[in-house]
């Protein structure tokens, strides 16, 4: 260890700058966000100085003296000159005061480190002044993992502190607090719950501790397309915590890679005409893992709630009274059409999108409103459709959509393995046939399809040719 990480408490205690350009203003920012009382010293100050800092802060128009370095809990020397700078840094060491140079650690008692700030809880990364872009770069790094709320769920957990105290024995207060930072109050607080959480605190802590029953979560989360830089930033944070995960087949390997090494993985996955676990077992293990107090993600490729029978799930879990939240994922049709470079709706051609499923029960056809869909003359996104193609043509095209009709068909969108064809209505089926598409992909119908990349059966055919 280089230098001994130690957080200050500035609030309302004296703290000098001197310097008055951007690298004050940069440490001005600082101190403000600590609460200190800041004052900046130079003989003038920039306007961005004085626009941002003007009424927040003390600023002294003159040379520095003695007496303010002597009267500081920490002096900053910013925007000086190297021999300007060293004569100050000599008098801060002879008055004991805490000394920060901007870009001179040898000149340094401290560093100021790159701060992740979520309220109470603070997280600080630092270099030692050696590489401080690296720094920002964990920041960067490790913010994306921790949650906006962070800050509230340490402010309500310090709000029962002494109530469990009063009420937990000693020896069962550390498994209470972690056994609540991984249940479900913490997850409610998370969410933006808070009354839900402080109900259900005080009904936890008023409950006879040897009457409890440990209960779990489940959150239900959508995992994109494929591509894992696709996924959200509370995904990854989901995923990263989860004790048990249940995915389907349509969640890539480069996404599971990232859930926690030792997370338990249950493949639930469908096919069509395959359900390999039918959907109320799925359920009926959701809930029971969940009544072993485990923190459960149910992970979905896509959306949860497109086509994703999350509502089904989400149905379920409250009739078993599991606490269950939602996290959604990039849907694939938004996916898929960006991978593709095509626009969903387009000033020009395409004022709305919809959004229906190809799949129907067994080997059925779907059962849709074909005439309105064909009236709508805008951009229609089928999911689930490459076997069903041939028929969804056909009845677009019998109930007044033109065969001449874009359409772009993308499978395996945003992944390494993407495919894209592209041509009329009235060559779906070809198309489909030719590229060897076999799913999952969408397909998409409209004047937006135009514009995707991908192949045409002219270039499907010449590269056939150039094989044969």
């Amino acid at each position: 260890m280089k230098a001994f990480p130690a957080h200050i408490d500035l609030k309302g205690r004296p703290v000098v700058i001197i310097g008055g350009g951007a690298e004050a203003l940069a440490k001005a920012r600082l101190m403000l966000a600590a609460d200190a009382a800041l004052s900046l010293i130079a003989p003038e100050f920039s306007a961005d100085v004085i626009a941002e800092l003007k009424g927040k802060v003390q600023l002294v128009a003159r040379e520095p003296v003695v007496a303010d370095v002597e009267a500081a809990a920490l002096l900053f020397i910013a925007d000086t000159e190297e021999a300007e700078a060293r004569r100050w840094a000599e008098v801060a060491r002879m008055a004991g005061v805490l000394l920060n140079v901007v870009d001179q650690p040898a000149l340094c008692d401290f560093t100021t480190p790159s701060i992740i700030d979520r309220g109470r809880v603070t997280v600080s990364i630092s270099t030692g002044g050696a590489a401080p872009v690296l720094g920002k770069k964990l920041r960067a790094d490790i913010e994306a993992l921790l949650p906006p709320q962070l800050g509230s769920l340490a402010d309500f957990a310090d709000r029962y502190r002494e109530t469990v105290k009063a009420t937990i024995a000693p020896q069962d207060r550390r498994l209470f607090w972690e056994t609540f930072f991984d249940g479900p109050i913490a997850a409610q607080v998370l969410a933006g719950d808070a009354r839900g959480a402080h109900e259900a605190m005080l009904a936890l802590i008023n409950r006879p501790q040897a009457d409890e029953e440990k209960t779990g979560a489940v959150h239900i989360v959508g995992a994109g397309p494929g591509d894992p830089d696709l996924l959200t930033i509370k995904a990854l944070r989901l995923l990263q915590r989860a004790d048990v995960i249940l995915h389907d087949r349509l969640v890539s390997d480069e996404i599971l890679s990232l859930a926690r090494r030792d997370a338990e993985r249950l493949y639930v996955g469908k096919a069509k005409s395959n359900h390999s676990v039918p959907q109320e077992e799925i359920e009926a293990r959701l809930i029971a893992l969940a009544r072993q107090g485990k923190m459960v993600v149910r992970l979905k490729g896509g959306d949860p709630f497109v086509f994703g029978r999350g509502g089904e799930e989400l149905d379920a879990l409250r009739k078993a009274g599991i606490p269950a939240f939602v996290t959604p994922g990039v849907t694939a049709a938004t996916g898929c059409a960006a991978a593709a470079n095509m626009a969903l709706t387009h000033r020009d051609c395409a004022q709305a999108v919809t959004f229906v499923t190809g799949h129907a029960k067994g080997e059925a056809d779907p059962a849709l409103d074909w005439a309105a869909l064909a009236a709508l003359k805008n951009t229609l996104v089928v999911y689930m459709g490459v076997t069903k193609a041939e028929t969804i043509a056909g009845k677009l095209i019998e109930n007044g959509r033109g065969a001449e009709t874009p359409v772009a068909v993308v499978e395996n969108g945003t992944r390494d393995n993407q495919k894209i064809v592209k041509g009329a209505l009235g060559d779906l089926a070809s198309l489909i046939d030719a590229g060897g598409i076999k799913g999952p992909a969408v397909l998409v119908i409209g004047e937006v399809a135009a514009f995707a990349d991908g192949e045409t059966l002219a270039d499907l055919a010449a590269k056939e040719r150039l094989v044969a």
